[in-house]
């Protein structure tokens, strides 16, 4: 039965279910003048945190490497983010972490420990290992779990309002002009595999909407992301006139395994294998990181993207096999067959069961799109540029990842901001202002499909990316629709919808930022100086 719910009570829509929205309905639930509703497209554990295998960081008064702070952790951040970060935002992060791991403590996240205190791993540009774990590699299915859990009991209680298999295909606002608060947000059913499509739309009204519903893997062929990273979010809010930030900025993963050699399927290996001590080696068995940077296969991800990209086409150039290989067999070798299924039990289980044994034979591995450091530009309370209107987690641009986000940090930015918009929802009415660009897209008349717009951003914005690509893509945006009354708002396939929005937008942002920095690599402007700052862009007819 749906609990009654008091008008003096403030209606929070949460959408999204991954770290972020889970953390941010089981906080606000909490606050007795709150009525919460979390509502997400999938069911509960559809979401990139269920799949998150390395772990969180956390520099914590209860367990830190020999040497290591919080100011090691701040400079690492930066470091990797390649100077573009907000460094209040990051400042911010590191040093909420040991509140927001205590809170997971005591709602039973059940962290590997050893000696008493927490095992910590090491990841690529970390300069002490201070990565927490669960269950090896089940990390993000740990923590998940357990915020599910306080989620399903509050809904029991009546505190929560819980609709799964429900897509957002529209946010309501007070008006059409910038500076219209949101209002609502519009319902309808979505499939079992988290799709939205045609049915029966309802209104719901709100009076603060928080956005947590992750990035937009799935604008590439090779993703570690679910079906359901279609960047719903970055779609609704500029429809909604909220100012976006860095989207050109979208980290590919190093080590995917190759889907070619899967039978098509995908599967992300863990970036902590290569802190076990794992290399990355071509087809003629050499490696090739220790001559791209110092930190060989530790470098920061964008860095070893780079790297095994760059080496396929040296090999096809070369006439050899343009194949990669992640070995652990040198970790087999150097700690026992066994370490491997320890460390890593579900890697472990998935690559056997995809035929292969990696302890005795190396990985065929690509670069596959990751994490999305741009999104909806937000303060260090998590508000949007529109009134009523949050963004938490990987839909948000925090400033906390600059130009390429740090290994692990994505989770506890989840945590420590998801708290810090609960804690200032009372503040909803009031937005801070950025400065942006306005930007308006043509809009064609070709239907086109998620698998044409993928092949297109591969490969016009993928690793690496030039300015004629990107023109080209940008004409092929505009000549296409996503269907007959398929728009963010409402239509047959928002998805796909979704999916077009956002390409155009990363494709203006890459074309605009006319030089490389972080995971943003420009072959036509390689050694080109530091070039512009951040580039902001809000929906042109918003503009007052």
């Amino acid at each position: 039965m749906t609990p009654a719910v008091s008008p003096a009570k403030l209606r929070v829509v949460v959408v999204g279910s991954g770290i972020a929205g889970l953390y941010a309905a089981a906080l606000a639930a909490r606050r007795p003048a709150t009525a919460v509703t979390l509502v997400t497209k999938g069911a509960l554990e559809q979401s990139n945190t269920w799949h998150a295998q390395g772990g969180i960081t956390a520099v914590t008064d209860q367990g830190r490497a020999a040497g290591d702070s919080v100011a090691a952790h701040v400079a690492d951040t930066l470091r990797a983010g390649a100077g573009m970060n907000d460094g209040a935002a990051v400042r911010l992060l590191c040093a909420a972490a040991g509140r927001e791991i205590a809170t997971l403590d005591r709602w039973g996240v059940p962290f590997d420990r050893t000696g008493g205190g927490y095992a910590l791993g090491l990841e690529g540009a970390h300069s002490a290992p201070r990565i927490l774990h669960i269950g090896g590699d089940r990390t993000g299915a740990g923590i998940a779990a357990a915020l599910i859990g306080q989620v399903r009991d509050l809904a029991g209680a009546g505190q929560l309002q819980l609709r799964e298999h429900t897509a957002v295909s529209g946010l309501l606002r007070s008006g059409s002009r910038a500076g219209a608060g949101v209002t609502g947000v519009r319902l309808q059913p979505a499939g079992t595999g988290g799709s939205s499509g045609a049915g029966t739309v309802e209104e719901l009204p709100a009076d603060v909407v928080v956005l947590a519903t992750g990035g937009a893997g799935q604008l590439f062929e090779a993703t570690t992301n679910p079906a359901g990273a279609t960047g719903d979010g970055v779609a609704l809010a500029w429809e909604a006139g909220a100012v976006l930030s860095d989207l050109e900025f979208i980290q590919f993963h190093p080590t995917l395994l190759d889907p070619a050699a899967t039978g098509g399927q995908s599967f992300m290996v863990s970036e902590a294998v290569r802190g076990e001590g794992a290399l990355l080696v071509d087809s003629a068995g050499g490696r090739f990181m220790p001559g791209s940077h110092p930190d060989a296969e530790l470098a920061p991800r964008d860095v070893v993207s780079r790297a095994i990209h760059r080496r396929q086409r040296e090999l096809a150039q070369q006439g050899l096999e343009p194949v990669v290989y992640l070995d652990a067999t040198v970790v087999a070798a150097a700690k026992g067959e066994q370490f491997l299924s320890r460390r890593f039990p579900m890697i472990d289980a998935t690559v056997r069961a995809l035929g292969f044994d990696w302890t005795r034979q190396p990985l065929p591995v690509v670069p596959a799109s990751h994490y999305w450091m741009g999104g909806v530009r937000t303060d260090l309370d998590a508000r949007t540029s529109v009134p009523g209107l949050f963004a938490v987690g990987e839909v948000a641009c925090t400033g906390v990842h600059g130009a390429n986000r740090l290994a692990s940090n994505s989770l506890l930015e989840g945590l420590v901001f998801a708290r810090r918009a609960v804690e200032a929802l009372d503040g909803y009415r009031t937005a801070p202002a950025f400065a942006a660009q306005p930007l308006a897209f043509d809009e064609g008349d070709t239907a086109c499909t998620a698998a044409g717009i993928q092949a297109l951003m591969t490969s016009a914005a993928g690793v690496a990316r030039d300015g004629a690509g990107l023109e080209l893509a940008a004409k092929q945006l505009a000549e296409w629709t996503a269907g007959p009354g398929a728009t963010p708002d409402a239509g047959p396939d928002n998805d796909t919808a979704a999916l077009l929005t956002v390409a155009r937008l990363v494709a203006a942002a890459a074309a605009a930022r006319r030089n490389s920095v972080g995971a943003h690599y420009r072959t036509d402007f390689e050694q080109a100086p530091a070039g512009r700052g951040h580039l902001s862009f809000v929906k042109e007819q918003d503009q007052p």
